[in-house]
């Protein structure tokens, strides 16, 4: 029959949409390599902002690009599900790592959180570089904010808490990053002793008409409470979104309300207006 279910073509024949899957995955790992071996990648910021007066910039996260041939900034979305597992991924968190100590050398009056994975805790490259940096400026590490999903902080908790316990000593602070995405058991807050965490976005777009995620949310914000930890909203697009989580108690919120990620560090234009050049 020309309409066959693609669930009974016979084993080791792909369906046209494994296919694609799969081409498009090796398309996302060999677009990665390509960027991390010729050097064409970039840092993204975005503001994240208090929610209480001055409601100034609190600190700017740090997003991996990588250019593609024509030079465009792709996403981490775009590549880093397929990648994260490789040595690829790896090297995109040293990378990240480099470019963002760099940034934080080059402005001492910014805050700078970047993402990374467990699997780079015992990656001898990740280490040194995060010692280097560290050695030739001590500071740094107190303006420095390293985000862990918690997906990745469940693969290897007991890796993460020694790791956590070692850098918060030399004044780096950790943030818990998609809170509430997935099983994180809220005992694990006692172990890891992370100094903020951020809301995943799927629960802030479209809060202020959505009573289920406003419980929820409430009560993950609970939660962070009695930790003590800092709680920052993602993906805040509305006023009336910011507005209830100003409410509910949100000390920092994060999106496109604000700004977008962008390749031009936002401060530079700030620092110009301030100074009337």
């Amino acid at each position: 029959m020309r309409n066959k279910r693609l669930a009974d073509l016979p084993e080791g024949v792909d369906s046209p949409l494994n296919a694609a899957v799969s081409a498009r995955d090796r398309s996302a790992v060999q677009m990665a390599t390509e960027a991390v071996k010729h050097k064409q990648c970039k840092l993204a910021f975005q503001p994240v902002m208090q929610s209480r007066p001055p409601q100034g910039v609190a600190f700017y996260e740090g997003f991996i690009r990588v250019l593609d041939e024509t030079r465009r900034a792709i996403p981490a979305r775009e590549f880093m599900p397929q990648v994260e597992n490789t040595p690829v991924g790896r090297d995109l968190d040293c990378v990240a790592l480099e470019m963002g100590m760099r940034t934080l050398i080059r402005n001492p009056g910014i805050r700078l959180s970047i993402n990374m994975s467990a699997r780079s805790i015992g990656y001898a490259r990740w280490s040194r570089l995060l010692e280097k940096f560290l050695k030739r400026d001590a500071t740094l590490g107190e303006r420095l904010i390293l985000e862990i999903s918690e997906s990745s902080a469940m693969q290897v908790p007991e890796l993460v808490v020694d790791f956590m316990d070692r850098l918060q000593s030399r004044g780096i602070a950790f943030a818990l990053d998609d809170f509430g995405a997935s099983n994180f058991s809220f005992r694990h807050f006692r172990e890891f002793l992370f100094d903020a965490a951020k809301i995943d976005g799927q629960f802030i777009r479209g809060i202020s008409r959505d009573p289920d995620n406003q419980a929820l949310v409430r009560a993950l914000i609970a939660v962070a409470r009695e930790f003590e930890i800092l709680v920052t909203a993602e993906s805040v697009e509305t006023p009336e979104d910011a507005e209830f989580l100003v409410a509910n108690g949100v000390d920092c919120l994060q999106g496109f309300l604000f700004g977008a990620p962008t390749v031009s560090p936002p401060w530079i234009g700030k620092t110009k207006a301030k100074t009337g050049t």
